[in-house]
């Protein structure tokens, strides 16, 4: 399933990201393995702070094993289904693990490029 996380950055861990997205360590030890540093590559932020991503999981509860990944310098504002579950192949079981190889992240992602900034950076430029 896709779900629009909506995040703010935590006080003064914003050189801490920074340095795990530069030195590829994000997320490390997480089955969702390159996916941290690709929704930061995708992400964007308005200018109130607040950073917007798809997010591909598969987990109940939505974002179960990245959750703790992300609360180390996020806080999560909102993780809200990106669209119809009805129409989600995965989710409505005609195409198990569907969502792996489904053209709608990058609907999803098109469409969200077109608001805000690149959140990637705005933080570098914010840590500097």
């Amino acid at each position: 399933m896709r779900y629009l996380v909506k995040a703010r950055v935590k006080s003064a861990r914003e050189r801490n990201l920074v340095r795990t997205i530069n030195d590829g360590t994000l997320g490390k030890g997480s089955i969702a393995g390159d996916e941290y540093l690709y929704d930061m590559e995708q992400a964007r932020v308005n200018d109130q702070g607040v950073a917007t991503w798809v997010e591909t999981c598969f987990c109940d509860p939505p974002l179960a094993e990245e959750r703790p990944y992300w609360e180390e310098y996020f806080e999560l504002l909102s993780v809200k289904d990106a669209h119809s579950r009805r129409t989600c192949r995965h989710e409505n079981g005609t195409q198990p693990w569907a969502c792996c190889d489904c053209d709608c992240t990058k609907k999803l992602e098109e469409r969200l490029a077109t608001q805000g900034e690149s959140f990637l950076k705005e933080l570098k430029k914010a840590a500097s």
